[in-house]
């Protein structure tokens, strides 16, 4: 019989988390997780704020540290945090510090355009610290407050405790605002910050805010590593850093305009690829999941090409219209917007949703390209007959699938064609628990159809290493047996004819092995998934399987079991050397195939003990790069990357 207290109900199990201590009890609610995104997004509110006053046209820098002890410094050189008393008692900076939703960005006055507003603001990266301090250079001093954790001797928690005065600790003669933090390891699974990772986002800002240096210095190591970006062209510059390796068809080709208080930039270069590459923002905060910006956008390209191609004859009147996705095969561009009371559809601000945008955006953007198409008809009519050419091989392509699937006229119905013989499928259908493992080779695609639970796990063994679709055609890709199987299998199509609602499978499991082979074969899928199906990505349903590098054990004696440790990494190898001491045998696991059923299912397919990578797309315009870089056809670019970042040791032979 059930307990009754475990069930009851009532007025005494309701709780009110009141101030900064809701954040730290829910902290993925405000930072998205308390792993490596998390970490990099407190960075990240501290600097929306400091890029803010760039913004409002006081601050030409920023400066971010990292700290030998942990911590990181953002300084500006804005205006500095007003330093006087709030109506509320308290100096106004404690109050920004210590109190969630308060600022100079709701109506006040202080900022017309911010990209703060709708983060979650300075108070979560002061709960989310062991401490931080402030130092505002105003009026000729300097002042300085410091927040800490603390927990008193009655377990009470004290969350961004000011444990100083606002105090004056100098003079100065600028001004601006510095804050340091040491984000708590007792909140965060990692505090290690990356400098790669904050490099390429000040980058980006920089791109983005042109006569804004951006400057990153790391002093943990022994050799200080310092790096500045600063863009006088903005996001010309970005197009074309982000072209860089691809065959352009045409000069970058840039329009600016303001209407109703929302300033508008648009930077663009064709290529000869097959995929379009849409990067927008607003207020320098990127917008991975688009919004009513990208919707103005992609109305007003496709309605001007259309009407400038009738009108010079290259559409007939019984022509259909050419569609977006043709008439943006290749397209790479960067769209910012600038405004004020800007609203996101998510707190980490991923989509813009102000419907006043879309009609600004698309207003703005069909008188410029209009103008330009008139002015510019040789570019004009290449870009034309690439959307022509382009609807006409996708008509052809949408042609033998229907013929390849075996399509009946007037009946609605589609007769499958056999799926590929290296494809088992699941016993039963349902998308919402069933599995799709992409199999490196025939033994370990062998063992994993022994391995697997056939109820919802199916299993597709991959032949020798997947065409690189970054340098394919989408005919090539679509021919190709590895890439049409799984297209068949999915039922997702592909291109404009993409359907996430149909996929049938809740995970796609990239299995490979650990090692540069089975890292390329990695590398091949998810460049085909980026092209192709990035819907895949963004409803967090591509995963790739962590098999285990080792396997330690020893065998039993004098009535004792054997003992055994799988180990995926040489921290846990030396932890399980350590428990199972002398006489313990170690297996370096080279491949899937050296598994027998039983190990694969329990190292890699059970879902209790199995370890998986979400893939996620948190940085399309990094993704953009670095998938050109080192699947493109530009060998100096991948050399380059190559030698900055991959140490070459000799091995011994085994």
């Amino acid at each position: 019989m059930a307990d009754n207290r475990a069930l009851s109900y009532n007025e005494d199990d309701i709780q009110v988390l009141e101030g900064l201590i809701a954040v730290r009890k829910r902290p993925g609610m405000y930072i998205g997780s308390t792993g490596s995104r998390g970490l990099h997004h407190l960075v990240s509110e501290i600097v929306d704020n400091a890029k803010d006053e760039a913004l409002a046209g006081v601050n030409d820098r920023i400066i971010v540290t990292l700290n030998p002890d942990g911590s990181v410094s953002v300084e500006d050189h804005g205006r500095g945090i007003p330093t006087g008393m709030h109506k509320t008692g308290r100096p106004v900076p404690e109050v920004i510090f210590t109190t969630l939703h308060a600022g100079g960005k709701f109506g006040g006055g202080g900022y017309k355009k911010s990209g703060g507003l709708h983060g979650v603001g300075s108070s979560v990266v002061v709960a989310l610290s062991s401490w931080l301090e402030v130092e505002i250079h105003r009026e000729g001093n300097i002042y300085k407050q410091r927040y800490e954790y603390l927990v008193d001797k009655n377990g009470q928690e004290h969350v961004g405790k000011p444990v100083t005065g606002l105090e004056i600790i100098g003079k100065t003669k600028r001004t601006g605002t510095t804050v340091t933090f040491k984000p708590d390891p007792a909140v965060f699974t990692v505090t290690k910050f990356d400098f790669e990772t904050l490099r390429d986002r000040f980058r980006e800002t920089a791109f983005l805010l042109k006569g804004l240096r951006m400057v990153l210095i790391d002093k943990r190591q022994s050799e200080v590593r310092k790096e500045e970006f600063y863009y006088e062209d903005g996001i010309k510059s970005y197009v074309d850093y982000l072209n860089e390796g691809k065959n352009t068809l045409h000069p970058i080709i840039y329009f600016e305009g303001e209407k109703d208080n929302v300033y508008v930039e648009l930077a663009f270069q064709y290529n000869d690829g097959y995929t379009e590459t849409l990067v927008s923002y607003v207020n320098s905060i990127p917008t991975n999941d688009g919004g009513t910006h990208v919707t103005g956008f992609k109305n007003a390209t496709t309605r001007i090409f259309n009407d400038f191609a009738r009108k010079k004859g290259y559409l007939k009147e019984k022509d259909p219209n050419l569609p977006g996705n043709d008439l943006r095969e290749g397209f790479l561009g960067v769209l910012s917007l600038q405004m004020a009371d800007v609203q996101f559809e998510s707190q980490t601000k991923d989509k813009l949703g102000n419907e006043e945008a879309r009609a600004t955006v698309e207003q703005i953007i069909s008188e410029k390209l209009g103008f330009f198409l008139e002015e510019n008809p040789e570019i004009a009519k290449l870009l034309i007959d690439k959307a022509l050419k382009s609807m006409l091989i996708r008509e052809e392509l949408r042609k033998q699938r229907d013929a390849l699937r075996g399509d009946k006229k007037g009946k609605g119905t589609k007769k499958r064609r056999s799926i590929s013989e290296k494809f088992t499928p699941p016993q039963y259908k349902n998308p919402k628990i069933n599995e799709l493992f992409l199999v490196e080779g025939n033994s370990a695609g062998g063992s994993a159809k022994q391995a697997r639970n056939s109820e919802f796990q199916a299993i597709f063994s991959l032949r020798g290493k997947p065409l690189n679709t970054e340098k394919a055609k989408l005919s090539d890709v679509l021919m190709n047996e590895e890439f049409r199987t799984i297209l068949e299998v999915l039922e997702t199509d592909i291109g404009e004819d993409f359907s996430i609602e149909n996929c049938a499978f809740d995970k796609i499991i990239i299995m490979s092995d650990a090692d540069v082979d089975g890292s390329h074969i990695q590398v091949l899928l998810l460049t085909f998934f980026f092209r192709y199906m990035q819907p895949l990505i963004a409803a967090n349903k591509l995963f790739i399987a962590q098999p285990p590098l080792y396997q330690v054990s020893k065998e039993g004696s004098r009535g004792k079991q054997a003992e055994s440790y799988y180990c995926w990494d040489d921290e846990e190898l030396q932890e399980a050397l350590k428990k199972l001491g002398k006489g313990a045998k170690l297996t370096r696991y080279k491949g899937l195939g050296e598994m027998n059923p039983e190990q694969l299912w329990e190292t890699t397919m059970d879902t209790e003990r199995r370890k998986l990578i979400q893939v996620s797309l948190h940085d399309l315009a990094h993704c953009e790069k670095m998938i050109t870089v080192l699947m493109g056809d530009k060998v100096p670019p991948r050399r380059e990357w190559i030698e900055t970042h991959v140490t070459f040791e000799v091995g011994e032979d085994e």
